[in-house]
């Protein structure tokens, strides 16, 4: 803040403040972003749907105070989400199901590069911070679920769980939801896959395992990095990258297939890790394994540069030019067939090394071929059909 002094005709000097605001323009001296501990988004960008922008300005008073304490902690907040259904259908070829369950909405795990979290702009939420802190949970999943299986008109398919957020972030530690799903799908033996980065899932092996000796369920985990600094950087609130290993052995030694998902795959940030992350997912029991490279829709783009801009500075131009090659001079692609492994000369490298390094550890690729035989129709009302 300046005090100046201006002369007029009145012989009182007037003091005049700068109050942040250029005098070329009026243009606002708009602070950066600031980002908080525990948490991937640097900031708190308004969705897509927002009418108006809003930006943190130097309004010129105690500036150098506010630079000198830490960004108020935002705390997580839990709202219900009014859905009437739970089984969300897709018609992409890239993924190997058509139906899918996310008991939440929104993900404490606050992996920045997470796709779905343009979602939020639906809620008039912000993609950014309020992705990870302000979450909506179904707590009639179970119900809901049972009434949908029971429609006539069902036909039972495998069900993947957490395609869009963490069946296993930390609320569920306390709510339980996923498991009352799970045990939904165990009563009418339906088929299921779930998908997480938590060791939490080891919590229901005792319902997992007894389902996969019928080939009826598997659990994929995503492992980002095996290096704790970029892992705890990228997905602040999910498991560390040992306890991911842990969770993959327990889950194998219970004889729950195990398939491991290496995504997202960034080109200047984790690509050299790609080797050592297959190796250490077959030593700890994976059976199958596959990639996926860095996808950056919508708003995550500005979310992923303002990350990299706070954590990676000297390495952002670098891996922006290298994603940018690998989808045609953009930042993303959304066609189906190259959303998810990128084009040109880096993707095709990418996996080129991702499969090499497969079949020399003897790993298959994903697959969900799982048992729907014996679907047991329950009743609306919670009881099971004898016929």
């Amino acid at each position: 803040m300046k005090n100046n002094i201006a002369q007029t005709s009145d012989p009182t000097p007037t003091a005049i403040f700068d109050d942040g605001w250029s005098n070329a323009g009026c243009e606002p001296n708009i602070l950066p972003a600031r980002g908080q501990k525990g948490r991937g988004a640097v900031s708190n960008v308004d969705g897509r749907f927002e009418r108006h922008i809003h930006q943190a300005v130097d309004d010129g008073w105690a500036t150098h105070l506010l630079e000198e304490q830490e960004p108020p902690r935002i705390k997580t907040t839990l709202g219900i989400d009014g859905a009437r259904s739970v089984i969300t259908r897709n018609q992409s070829p890239d993924v190997p199901f058509d139906r899918s369950i996310n008991p939440y909405r929104g993900c404490e795990h606050g992996c920045v590069y997470c796709f779905a979290r343009p979602t939020h702009a639906y809620l008039g939420l912000s993609p950014g911070l309020d992705f990870e802190t302000r979450l909506f949970w179904k707590p009639e999943a179970a119900q809901l679920l049972r009434k949908q299986l029971s429609s006539k008109a069902y036909q039972p398919a495998p069900i993947v769980i957490g395609t869009s957020t963490d069946p296993y972030q930390p609320v569920d530690r306390k709510k339980n939801l996923t498991r009352s799903i799970i045990e939904v799908l165990s009563d009418c033996q339906h088929p299921f896959s779930l998908i997480t980065k938590s060791a939490l899932v080891t919590r229901d092996i005792d319902l997992i395992a007894p389902m996969a000796a019928r080939n009826r369920a598997s659990v994929a985990v995503s492992v980002t990095s095996l290096d704790h600094r970029l892992s705890n950087l990228l997905e602040p609130r999910a498991s560390a990258p040992h306890r991911r290993l842990e969770a993959i052995r327990k889950l194998s030694d219970a004889g729950i297939p195990v398939t491991v998902l290496c995504a997202p795959i960034i080109p200047g940030l984790n690509d050299m890790e790609i080797e050592k992350i297959v190796a250490a997912c077959k030593e700890a029991g994976a059976q199958s394994i596959a990639h996926i490279v860095l996808r950056l829709p919508l708003e995550i783009a500005d979310l992923f540069e303002e990350w990299l801009d706070a954590h990676y500075p000297d390495r952002k131009a670098k891996v922006m030019s290298l994603i940018r090659q690998m989808r045609d001079g953009q930042t993303y692609q959304s066609e189906f067939g190259t959303r998810m492994r990128g084009t040109g000369p880096i993707a095709d490298l990418i996996a080129k090394r991702f499969e090499t390094a497969r079949k020399k550890h003897d790993l298959v690729n994903r697959s969900l071929n799982l048992d729907c035989s014996g679907f047991k129709r329950p009743c609306a009302n919670g009881q099971m059909s004898l016929f």
